[in-house]
């Protein structure tokens, strides 16, 4: 019944208006991952988001967002002690873009072009259950903004999912070096 709920989201995502205003995205991550941690509390997980990640986007589409992938940054960091997330902005071609890196499962490269379609598993649903449904999700809203979204991983080494966005309203700070989320 939650692969049919998710696939009504993801219909309803496809058709519902962008409501377009400034939107804090530190505060959203902080909430979403408040959430996740909530349900980890045996974890020791350890959340960076930077402040003054702003934006204009839908702030409810972007909430989904950053629920979809801090919930598979949770997810397939099951296995480290500690865990790392971290949230924040970079540049890509000039433009502002904003990322979720974690030091978990990560993927093998060569099957990237996997993960934004629905159903696309990577990896086994006995080790990392859940229905194949949230980065086609958040393809979804990050193409109804007018961007895209793209991801980085290595086996056993963590992911890295960058997203940009057509109404950034600010302009981001110098890149973060990948070798930060190790």
């Amino acid at each position: 019944m939650r692969s049919l709920a998710r696939i009504c989201l993801l219909s309803r995502i496809s058709r519902a208006p962008v409501e377009v205003g400034d939107v804090d995205l530190s505060q959203i991550a902080t909430a979403s991952a408040a959430e996740f941690k909530l349900a980890a509390t045996a974890r020791d997980v350890r959340v960076e988001i930077a402040p003054s990640l702003k934006t204009r986007g839908d702030p409810r589409l972007l909430r989904l967002v950053f629920d979809n992938l801090l919930d598979n940054a949770f997810k397939f960091t099951a296995g480290r002690s500690p865990a790392h997330i971290e949230i924040g902005e970079t540049l890509e071609d000039g433009r502002q873009a904003f990322f979720v890196r974690d030091n978990g499962a990560g993927f093998d490269g060569r099957y990237v072009h996997k993960l934004f379609g629905a159903f696309q598993r990577l990896h086994d649903v006995r080790d990392y259950p859940g229905t194949g449904i949230g980065l086609a999700t958040v393809q979804r809203i990050v193409s109804r903004h007018g961007g895209r979204v793209w991801a980085q991983g290595e086996p056993d080494r963590g992911a890295t999912f960058t997203f940009t966005l057509s109404g950034e309203g600010t302009t981001a700070r110098p890149p973060v070096p990948p070798e930060r989320a190790a």
